[in-house]
């Protein structure tokens, strides 16, 4: 006969409570009850327990009670403007995680380049949502927030470089995330570094530029101007900047490019120019998203937790949104959450031989 685990909730003819949910977890039902409720004073683990144990009962909460307590149902709106189809889809993920949660209906709308934020930001305000989320570049639109805020509708940005105290924010240290890659690069080293920067109207760009250039200047690299080329975050960009960087007399041995979009972009031209990556060129990219494992080599990147971050604004919103139910005044959070600098097998130290001449026949 096979023992079941201890751990786990006995065996019942109804369906998963929330104190079953408490004994999977190892933590009482109160503090269930704080996570389901989206309380963010939660520990991250503690959280990531909880939601673990949802999951594995496949708890739903009683929807009765939650009427009869006047937890009706949350619409969350989320306007995006993303031309990174990684980032977007983690993105989603953790936004549908939270989804299933805390009761939430999730109005998703996309924005067009241009002026098109304006009619789709009114529209969900128009149809009642009770919060917006903003991903980048959105979430540094000042006429975006302008709009939310004035109407009194709680939203929560996510990976601003600057974000506005008007709304919630979720973000990492851009700046010193691109720090601490271009220290790694530099130790490994190359003195010699090309950095594709991201699009100029999102300010998370500029906090990664200043990063890279920090760490030069203090680590000792080149700081020549020419190793630093516009990028618009887009693959389509990363080949034009990465062109641009690798026809360059005295070529770079390593590229950081601002996300891994780019980064993957780099590589690309490097193997078309008979380069090897990382043997005759290090590439490094930025944001972690399922690109950076699907190209060969694989990419050395900054992980940006994209997921938990989308997670985190879900909570942050749900949180404040429910405060204002209750007619009790709550002040937008701020969150800055870790970066982790992940190696692999785009990165090595430069060779000690001549560079490979871009362009000369081969025999």
């Amino acid at each position: 006969m096979t023992k079941a685990k201890a751990s786990a909730p006995a065996a019942r003819s109804g369906a998963p409570t929330m104190a079953d949910v408490a004994q999977l977890a190892g933590v009482s039902p109160m503090t269930v009850s704080r996570v389901m409720n989206g309380d963010p004073n939660v520990r991250l683990t503690t959280r990531k327990k909880v939601d673990a144990a949802v999951a594995a009962l496949n708890y739903v909460p009683n929807q009765a009670a939650r009427r009869l307590a006047g937890a009706r149902p949350i619409r969350v709106g989320f306007l995006y403007s993303n031309p990174s189809a990684g980032y977007l889809s983690e993105f989603l993920v953790g936004l549908l995680n939270q989804a299933s949660l805390h009761n939430i209906q999730l109005v998703v709308e996309k924005c067009e380049a241009g002026l098109d934020w304006q009619v789709q930001t009114r529209r969900l305000i128009d149809n009642g949502v009770d919060g917006i989320i903003l991903p980048p570049p959105l979430c540094d639109l000042p006429g975006l927030i302008d709009m939310i805020s004035k109407a009194g509708t709680p939203a929560v940005t996510v990976a601003c470089g600057k974000p506005d105290k008007r709304a919630g924010a979720v973000s990492i240290d851009d700046y010193q995330a691109a720090f601490t890659m271009t220290s790694h690069l530099i130790a490994l080293g190359h003195h010699r570094i090309g950095f594709i920067i991201g699009h100029p109207n999102q300010t998370a760009s500029a906090r990664r530029l200043a990063g890279f250039e920090a760490a030069v200047a203090e680590k000792g690299g080149d700081a020549s101007p020419e190793l630093r080329v516009q990028g618009l975050f887009t693959y389509r960009s990363g080949l034009d900047a990465a062109e641009q960087l690798l026809a360059l007399e005295q070529r770079p041995t390593a590229i950081f490019a601002s996300n891994d979009d780019m980064a993957a972009a780099t590589v690309a031209i490097a193997h078309r120019l008979g380069l090897d990556v990382p043997g005759d060129l290090t590439v490094a990219g930025f944001d972690d998203t399922a690109l950076a494992t699907t190209i060969w080599p694989e990419l050395t990147t900054v992980r940006q937790p994209i997921t938990e971050m989308a997670e985190t604004a879900v909570r942050f919103l749900v949180h404040q949104i429910r405060a204002l139910r209750e007619g009790e005044g709550d002040s937008p959070e701020h969150m800055v959450m870790d970066f982790s600098l992940i190696r692999r097998q785009s990165d090595a130290a430069p060779r000690m031989r001549p560079p490979l001449k871009i362009g000369a026949n081969k025999r």
